[in-house]
């Protein structure tokens, strides 16, 4: 028998600790906040399942991801369709036919193609795009790019379109169906009642004990010794105190509120694309569900982005080549000075994971360690 001390218990540290005892091995999880779960928390509110820190959509391509959580949960088939909303004009997302109808009046896919065409000739974009502005207007043209896109974008990073790396957007997608889903997965769904009762069911062994509001950082040394080996799922660079300075994140505040209707803006997501609205979209809970809760209830929450600053919560990392540099500082560190320590999940080896992708590094890491 091992033994382990998981530190935070969303869905990286949830699943090792799961597969560790599994095996036979004691494992202790500690979690900062006062709840397992970590950003995938959700919280019954007006029979409603409210997602307490933004929207959660399961998807995947990987049918072997998708069996493994369904051995805690049944899944809805809840598709992600998100609409836009550009100072009360409202369009469709992802990018498809109904929306470039709506903006051009076109009804074929050859015109839409004709059109996007048109508009890049335009703008004049040759080579490589250097910038995500330039990425966007070159797969899409300047129309969507200034309605759709700029606002909401520079909102979400803090930063000019011009500043942001390429990259960003390509994994937007843009489609000349007219479809609204916002995923290609096969696989897509909402756990009914709610993610929590998945981590719930994953610490639930008589080999794992979970501990709420345990700052680790502030006792590691109550926890470790020459025989324990560390899950740290939080922040690489605060682990090492931030030694070789800080790695950069964007952070959220979210406002939650219970609403006297029964169905406040028709859809679970909705963005704001326009720059001048604080917030980036507003999420009414219950459509995740298709109108599960009280009647003449609904819970909505505004999402605005924030510069994170030590103390807020980290969402985002920002993978621009400064903090990809820090970063594998940082991990050339981890296996100099904390060999017993594995890092993981978006904060430990700061990369943005989908919820699939997390799992699969976990349960990647559980191979590592223990062959099988």
């Amino acid at each position: 028998m091992k033994k382990y001390v998981v530190v935070g218990s969303g869905l990286f540290g949830s699943v090792f600790a799961y597969e560790a005892a599994k095996r036979g091995n004691k494992v202790i999880v500690l979690e900062k906040r006062n709840h397992v779960g970590g950003n995938i928390f959700t919280k019954e509110i007006e029979g409603i399942q409210v997602h307490m820190y933004g929207a959660h959509i399961f998807h995947t391509k990987m049918k072997r991801i998708w069996d493994y959580v369904h051995q805690f949960a049944e899944f809805n088939n809840y598709v992600n369709s998100p609409i836009a909303n550009f100072n009360g004009e409202i369009y469709n997302l992802p990018f498809n036919m109904n929306t470039f109808n709506k903006l051009w009046g076109v009804k074929t896919p050859d015109e839409a193609k004709a059109k996007i065409k048109e508009q890049k000739e335009y703008m004049k974009i040759a080579g490589d795009p250097h910038n995500l502005e330039e990425q966007a207007i070159s797969l899409i043209g300047p129309d969507v790019y200034e309605k759709l896109v700029k606002g909401y974008t520079e909102k979400q990073w803090g930063m000019s379109a011009t500043e942001l790396p390429a990259f960003i957007i390509r994994r937007l997608p843009v489609r000349f169906t007219y479809d609204n889903n916002y995923f290609s997965d096969p696989y897509q769904g909402i756990p009914v009642g709610g993610y929590t009762q998945i981590i719930e069911k994953l610490l639930n062994s008589e080999l794992i004990s979970v501990e709420t509001g345990v700052d680790f950082l502030k006792k590691r040394d109550n926890y470790l010794d020459s025989e324990t080996k560390v899950i740290f799922t939080g922040m690489i660079d605060q682990y090492f105190d931030y030694t070789l300075g800080e790695l950069e994140y964007r952070s959220l505040r979210f406002e939650s509120e219970i609403v006297d209707c029964d169905n406040y803006q028709g859809n679970a997501v909705v963005n704001y694309t326009d720059a001048k609205t604080p917030f980036t979209r507003i999420i009414e809970h219950k459509h995740f569900e298709f109108g599960k809760g009280n009647k003449g209830k609904t819970v909505i929450t505004h999402e605005y982005p924030k510069n994170w600053q030590r103390g807020d919560d980290p969402y985002y990392p920002i993978n621009n080549q400064k903090n990809k540099t820090l970063y594998k500082k940082y991990t050339e560190m981890a296996a100099r000075k904390a060999p017993n320590v594995i890092f993981g999940g978006r904060l430990g080896q700061y990369r943005y994971y989908n919820m699939d992708q997390t799992i699969m590094a976990a349960l990647q890491v559980v191979k590592n360690e223990f062959g099988d």
